[in-house]
């Protein structure tokens, strides 16, 4: 899921080990998409599923930012994080 999720910042790294090509070895990679471990993962992977849920109807719970709920006819539906 931490993979979906949309950088808004621009971050560099170093080559991951056995990516490096000769003559490339002091060139960093620059994310373009978040990444595991990734200290801005959780964050920007609820953001966009935040934005998701929202776009489909569904409201977030004021008291509780994890439970989203949308009315379906005379039924709920409702999604717990």
């Amino acid at each position: 899921a931490f993979l979906n999720g949309d950088l808004d910042e621009e971050i560099y790294m170093e080559q991951p080990e056995g990516f490096v090509s000769k003559g490339n070895e002091n060139k960093v990679c620059k994310l373009v998409k978040s990444l595991y471990g990734l200290k801005q993962a959780p964050k920007q992977w609820h953001a966009k599923f935040d934005s998701v849920m929202k776009r489909n109807g569904f409201r977030i719970n004021e008291c509780d930012k994890c439970v989203y709920c949308k009315q379906v006819g005379q039924s709920y539906v409702f999604v717990c994080l």
